[in-house]
Order: structure tokens, then sequence, then C-alpha cells
């Protein structure tokens, strides 16, 4: 599932010492030795540049990074979790893959602590992951990052996740998903919420912390960033937009079925490549049609515009 955007590269093997930073992702390649299965899958070019550069070039760092991913990814299996096992999580629409992109057509993946339906830490983070997953899974050609839009709509000190839960989201964003997030914005988040920022603002590294951004609805300041990463047309009124949001949960049960055989698919193709689904080589897979613009929409027929 977790897919991965080239920049020219054709294959998983060595590539050319063109420039500098190819050299770097070569001598990268290099140390992590012979690799297979899944984690060869995982460790395309664009996947160690990402890792590269949340380490600011430095090939020991990187490696141990990246060993420390691939060890997760054994463990952790987020390639394997599928929509059933964490659907309750995601009934009452606390986070979800928009139907709209920014306006860079990057994902938009949609969080609303206000809805927080469950109390078990892992299970909350697991449905992150998932969703995370699917969110770059449907980045578009030429995408390697995602969007973050966080609702504090109705947020209370009693509907918020747990601390615990949102240190093992950061930790693992920051850890297992290195530069994957372009920007998140925390619109309209309450006093309240502080206390909360507080107790996780110290896990949060400095690169990810510099992503993250508080928007307030009657600060023009605010207004104006909206307006400059999406179209007011189609982002939702919760977020200073003119659209509306809603969340079906069966038909986005439906939508994500489909994308959980296509993931099924992908990580089970390992014999040649063909075409890149997402810039990854992987089993052929018919193209997706962009998701209906329309916010109000509600999910109605999404999985129906999907050319599978």
């Amino acid at each position: 599932m977790f897919l991965f955007k080239r920049r020219g590269s054709q294959n998983n093997g060595a590539i050319d010492d063109s420039s500098p930073q190819d050299a770097k992702i070569n001598e990268l390649r290099a140390a992590l030795g012979h690799l297979s299965g899944h984690s060869l899958k995982y460790c395309d070019d664009a996947c160690l540049r990402r890792y590269l550069v949340a380490r600011n070039w430095d090939v020991h760092k990187s490696k141990k990074m990246l060993d420390d991913s691939l060890k997760w990814r054994a463990t952790y299996k987020p390639e394997e979790i599928r929509w059933h096992e964490v659907a309750h999580e995601g009934e009452t629409g606390k986070s979800f893959r928009a139907n709209f992109y920014d306006r860079f057509g990057r994902s938009v993946l949609i969080s609303r602590p206000g809805m927080q339906n469950t109390n078990s830490p892992e299970d909350n983070v697991r449905h992150v992951v998932y969703v995370l997953e699917n969110t770059i899974m449907n980045l578009r050609d030429g995408q390697e990052q995602i969007s973050w839009l966080i609702d504090f709509t109705g947020f209370t000190i009693n509907t918020n996740i747990s601390v615990k839960a949102a240190r093992g989201i950061i930790n693992i964003l920051q850890s297992h998903y290195p530069e994957r997030l372009a920007i998140s914005f925390l619109y309209n988040p309450p006093r309240i919420f502080q206390a909360f920022w507080k107790a996780i603002e110290y896990f949060i590294d400095s690169k990810t912390a510099q992503k993250v951004h508080f928007l307030y609805p009657n600060n023009q300041d605010s207004v104006e960033l909206m307006k400059s990463f999406f179209d007011m047309e189609n982002l939702p009124s919760v977020f200073g937009g003119k659209a509306t949001l809603t969340y079906d949960h069966e038909e986005f049960s439906k939508m994500m079925t489909i994308d959980d055989l296509k993931t099924a698919k992908f990580w089970e193709f390992s014999d040649k490549p063909c075409r890149h689904m997402n810039g990854h080589s992987g089993p052929e897979v018919a193209p997706e049609e962009p998701m209906p613009i329309s916010v109000s929409s509600a999910w109605k027929g999404l999985s129906h515009s999907l050319d599978l």
C-alpha cells in the first residue's frame, strides 16, 4: 500500500551517479545490502531519497532510520491492515481521505478530533496508519506528499484522542513516513487544546513542527494561507471554504474495500514490473478516475467512479 513516486528512476537496482544526490541514494542502497520481498518493494529510489532528506543526506543516519522502519513494517505490517479490521474506528468519520485535492494536486487527509468514538490507543493508531497508507496510495502521479486538515469542531477534553495515541501517531509519522507530510493545518483549535498540545509538542521534531500551522477563521492571515493551498469552492466550510463536509461511512467503506483489493494485488505481485502505480512498479491495475470534486456529494457513488 505504501507506494512511491519516482523521479526518473526505472528500477529498484543501482542508479547512475549522475548527481551528488543520486550518488547518495546509490550509497544508501549499497549500505542496506540484500533486500527481498516487501522490503525490496518498499525501498525504491524515491523512498531512499525521502529518508536521506529527512536526515540531511547523511547516509549513516538515513540507513539507521530506514533499518528501523523496515523492522517496524515487518512487525506492524501496515500493508496488511484491511478496512474491516479498523472500520469500527472510522464510523464517525474522525479520520478519512478527502474527495478533493489541494492546489498542488496532493491527496488530503481529514481528521476530526471532536468525532472521537473509541478508547483504545492501539486501535486509534492502527486506524490512522491504515488511512495514512491509503491516502498515500491514492497520490496523483508526480506527488509524494499529503496535506493534513484537522477540524476541531466539537472538540472537548472528553472527545479528545488520548495522549498515548497521539504520541504513537506522531512517532510513527516522523519515524516511518519521512517527508510524506507536506503541511498540516489545525483549524480553529479551542483553548483547551493548548494544554494537550503542550503534552505532545515535546515529541515533535523541528522539521515536522514547521509543517504544522494553527489557523483561525477570523484571522485574515489564516484565511489567505488556506486560499493559497485550497480552492475555496471545494474546501469544506469547517475549514473556511464554501463546500459541505459530510461523511458517509457506508460509501467510504465500499471505497476502502475496493482499495484493499488493489493493495493485496500490489503486494502479492513479485514477478515482474509493469505499469507504475503512483510511480512505483507494481501489478497492472486499471487507472482510477479522480474522485468527485464536490464534497457535498457525501461520497455517494464514489465506488462506482473507480475504473477497475
